[in-house]
């Protein structure tokens, strides 16, 4: 959830860990910059802003799995009110790469979180993951963690049998020559798809995934960071959004939802986004007390599509949440 182009998910150089490459915004230059143990290795953690501040501050949960916080530089500007803090999951951009899938367990990726917070000594945060992220963010909710202040899900993974139900009916609305060649050459099948499936793939995303292309200087900060981990992607997930086999399969996280209540949730996703507003609306609706925002004219990709109105979103809900005791 959340890698753009299932051929192009290695792309970016090696780099330091720790020799992090500046984005031209001022505001986008990482206030503190530390790698954080956690089970399995180290992992990759920036904070942007003031920690000390009165608002608590919000940490973001990347896509994939296998993907970077490259996708959340666009949040940044949310610093000049509360810190913010990114990181790259054990295995993907710059963190630790010990390759193990012993480590790809999802209650591995929602321990990250608390490894973070203990090593920031922060008393309580929001937290915000965006698709596969929703997932270890769904998760670290239904913990009912007394840090948690508010939960925002972000186009999230829910329920595996609702996205495929999703890309199914989204895959309906693409146009017949390339639902075709999506049937033809296997790419709704076969676990290793051929490169005659690139095209439509790449159709199906540029429709339901990104709209938008990314910055220039995201794409820059990206590829000089380690890149996302396709091996990682294809082991929980599959070889591409619209097709599960990997341990993700079969992973139902709906229960979860009822014990989100009294934890200020915030639902969201894109207009045009593969985890579709009817569904992510009806996840919300079952969840008590939540909140649900539609970014107009984004897909999966708030942040990148529509960054000015995916932030006065969070925005505006962060300040509810500061409003509350």
């Amino acid at each position: 959830m959340g890698l753009i182009d299932r051929r192009s998910l290695l792309a970016g150089g090696a780099a330091s860990l720790l020799a992090v490459p500046a984005l031209g915004r001022t505001l986008d230059r990482p206030t503190r910059e530390l790698m954080v143990p956690v089970e399995g290795g180290r992992i990759y953690v920036r904070v942007n802003g003031d920690l000390t501040s009165p608002r608590a501050p919000i940490v973001m949960v990347h896509g994939g799995p296998g993907g970077t916080h490259a996708g959340f530089l666009d949040a940044l500007p949310l610093a000049d009110e509360r810190a913010v803090i990114l990181y790259d999951q054990l295995d993907s951009g710059r963190s630790e790469r010990p390759g193990d899938p012993a480590n790809w367990r999802v209650a591995r990726f929602v321990d990250e979180l608390e490894a973070i917070r203990g090593a920031l000594g922060i008393a309580r945060w929001h937290v915000l993951g965006a698709s596969w992220g929703g997932t270890v963010a769904l998760e670290y909710g239904a913990r009912r963690p007394a840090a948690l202040k508010g939960l925002a899900l972000a186009s999230p993974l829910i329920s595996t049998r609702s996205w495929l139900a999703d890309a199914q009916v989204l895959i309906g609305d693409l146009p017949q020559p390339i639902r075709d060649e999506l049937q033809r050459c296997g790419a709704l099948t076969l676990l290793e798809p051929p490169p005659a499936c690139d095209a439509p793939t790449r159709a199906f995303y540029a429709a339901f995934n990104r709209r938008e292309p990314a910055s220039a200087e995201v794409v820059a900060y990206a590829g000089d960071g380690g890149g996302s981990n396709a091996r990682l992607y294809r082991a929980m997930w599959g070889a591409s959004e619209f097709v599960s086999t990997g341990t993700l399969k079969d992973y139902d996280g709906e229960p979860l939802l009822a014990k989100l209540e009294g934890k200020r949730t915030l639902f969201l996703c894109g207009q045009y986004d593969e985890a579709r507003p009817v569904t992510i609306g009806a996840f919300a609706a079952r969840t008590p007390g939540a909140e649900f925002a539609v970014v107009p004219g984004a897909a999966h990709g708030l942040f990148n599509d529509r960054p000015v109105e995916a932030r006065a979103i969070v925005r505006q809900w962060l300040a509810r949440q500061d409003a509350l005791a």
